[in-house]
Order: structure tokens, then C-alpha cells, then sequence
């Protein structure tokens, strides 16, 4: 399996900070955004990954991460010209992927559980696609709310006004390698980008698709300046327990 990390996008409720650089390259305390979900693929023991950023900070990328060595990878990078959605973006690792399966994570996500057992689990499979959820309670409807029954996916809704459930949509997906195919066959949204939820819907109608619940803490950390500011809260914390060991 390879990974995909999407670090694109304008973070316009990010600016005025998003006005010079790229969400994904903000510190989270004592490092860049993008260093997280790289190391999470790390973790997971995946050992190629694509990042898909825009044209304009792209430099910065390559600039910083290199080759991807110091984190134990080998990185590739694919400019995404404007923005399409979600998965107009991961269709952009068609080629990267080779005819495999792919983890998906969305840059901006910052987590502490590792997905190694998961995408060992996930490798195995012929079929299918994996969406990791988080019991967010009231704040669900501010994201893709799952649905789900004893772990295969039932329904995912974009931010309905009445939750089926607790659990909301993460940025982190595995999927087989029929989701190109699938994204060839999508229709553009109201908003006329390609969906992620939409994408994720083609598994649920065929009932490959399972839910996964994250444990630990995780933060959506470019969604706004409050998420930002915990983000890095709850890194200091998680370093300076570490420090005491």
C-alpha cells in the first residue's frame, strides 16, 4: 500500500495567515502541519507517499521535506491546479498508486493512534475501503456523520442538520484500487467539486465499506483558529508527558 496526503487548498479561514503560506506548513507547536500525517504514514509502515499541494507554495514543500528521508520515506509530489474537492485530488495518484491500494490523510489531521494493524488487516483484503470516524457528539453535524452497524458502514451524510449518529467523518481513508474508477464515474457536487462523501457512498451502496473509530485524541487542526490553537495545546502536553517518562 502507498499513501497519499492532501495538503492543497486556500484555508481562507485560516487567513490572514494563509495569505503567505501554505495551512499545512503552520507550526503545530514545535514543528510544520505537513510533519504529522507524515509521520502517522510512517507509523503505519508505509514507505512511499505522495503530497498534493498547489502551485503556489509547492517549493516550500520540497524545500522543506526533501527527498522524505528523515522520516524513514520516499516522497513524490503532484500539483493539484486548482481546487476540485477531496477526491478530484486523490485521483491525482493515479498513476503514483500503480494499480494498489492507497491511505489517504488529509494534512490538516493530527492524531495519536497508529494505523499499522489496520492497513496490515486492510492489505489483505480484495475489496473494499475503510473510513476512520470519531465520536464527536454534538459537533458531528459539522462533518460527514457516519452511520454504522457493527463496523460495516451503513450511511454518510455531509453535514446534516439531524445526525444519525455521533460519529463524524475524519480525513483518513484506505481505499482498493477501483476508487479511480469510481471517481471517473462521479458527478460534481452543487458546489461543483468532486465529494469525498460521494466517493465514500459508492462503497457504502455495495457494503464494503467499514468504519474504523479513532482512539486517543485527534484535532482537524486547519479547520479554523480554535482547532489550530488546540492543536497545538494538546501537542505541548503530549511532549512535555512524553519528556517525564
Amino acid at each position: 500500500m502507498k499513501g497519499v496526503i492532501l495538503a492543497g487548498g486556500n484555508a481562507t479561514r485560516l487567513r490572514p495567515l494563509t495569505w503567505v503560506t501554505n495551512k499545512h506548513l503552520l507550526p503545530i507547536y514545535n514543528k510544520p502541519m505537513i510533519f504529522y500525517p507524515l509521520e502517522a504514514m510512517a507509523r503505519s509502515g508505509i514507505k512511499d507517499v505522495l503530497i498534493i499541494t498547489g502551485p503556489s507554495h509547492s517549493g516550500a514543500f520540497i524545500n522543506l521535506l526533501k527527498s522524505g528521508k528523515d522520516f524513514g520515506l520516499r516522497l513524490s509530489y503532484e500539483i493539484q491546479e486548482e481546487s476540485g474537492g477531496i477526491a478530484q485530488a486523490i485521483n491525482l495518484a493515479y498513476d503514483f498508486a500503480d494499480n494498489g491500494k492507497i491511505l489517504v490523510i488529509l494534512g490538516d489531521n493530527i492524531f495519536t493512534q497508529s494505523l499499522k494493524k489496520d492497513v496490515e488487516e486492510f492489505n489483505k483484503k480484495e475489496r473494499g475501503a475503510v473510513v476512520y470516524g470519531k465520536n464527536m457528539a454534538t459537533q458531528s453535524k459539522q462533518y460527514g456523520v457516519i452511520e454504522s452497524k457493527n463496523g460495516k458502514v451503513i450511511s454518510i451524510e455531509e453535514k446534516p442538520e439531524n445526525p444519525k449518529s455521533e460519529i463524524g467523518q475524519t480525513g483518513i481513508y484506505m481505499y482498493d484500487r477501483r476508487v479511480f474508477d469510481f471517481i471517473k464515474n462521479q458527478k460534481p457536487s452543487k458546489r461543483g467539486e468532486l465529494e469525498v462523501t460521494d466517493l465514500n457512498n459508492n462503497y457504502v451502496k455495495e457494503g464494503t465499506m467499514i468504519c474504523r473509530i479513532l482512539s486517543g485524541w485527534w484535532v482537524d487542526a486547519g479547520t479554523s483558529f480554535d482547532e489550530l490553537l488546540k492543536a497545538n495545546i494538546l501537542v505541548a502536553k503530549e511532549i512535555k508527558k512524553e519528556s517525564k517518562k
